[in-house]
């Protein structure tokens, strides 16, 4: 049975030119896009099938990424359904000279499972088995960390 720890994914992205707004940050599109394909990966990590996104949730944007700044994305499976992961995706702003990090994006996610025939499959049972598992567990509950 695969660990919560097992689904824990992170990727970094430069905020270029491109990818800002109007205002110079990081259009919201584009961070919504960074967090889903994150949460996809970890979905399908804990999974070992592909994933399809059935649900964002409120997405709370606290702050900008400003342009030239990293987007560090991070996310993790908390719950499995019977087809269904639900996953925890965080983004923070990072300077890439001195690696300071700041929250700025976060929302809850759940992704299905999908057989060769695009049909619903089953998940495998999560297991928290370690003392980390268990504080990104809690973090994901009480919206927190």
């Amino acid at each position: 049975m695969p660990s919560l720890t097992d689904t824990y994914v992170e990727n970094r992205v430069i905020v270029n030119p491109n990818d800002a707004n109007n205002l110079g940050a990081a259009h919201g599109g584009n961070v919504m896009k960074w967090m889903d394909e994150v949460a996809a990966m970890a979905a399908m990590r804990f999974a070992g099938e592909t994933c399809v996104t059935a649900r964002m949730d409120q997405t709370n944007f606290r702050r900008p990424i400003p342009q030239a700044d990293i987007a560090l994305v991070r996310a993790y499976v908390f719950e499995a359904g019977r087809t269904s992961v639900k996953t925890r995706v965080r983004v923070f702003r990072e300077d890439p000279h001195t690696g300071e990090t700041e929250l700025t994006t976060e929302s809850y996610m759940v992704f299905v499972a999908i057989d060769e025939d695009d049909e619903p499959t089953p998940v495998p049972e999560l297991t928290i088995d370690t003392e980390r598992g268990q504080e990104l567990y809690e973090a994901a509950v009480d919206g927190e960390e």
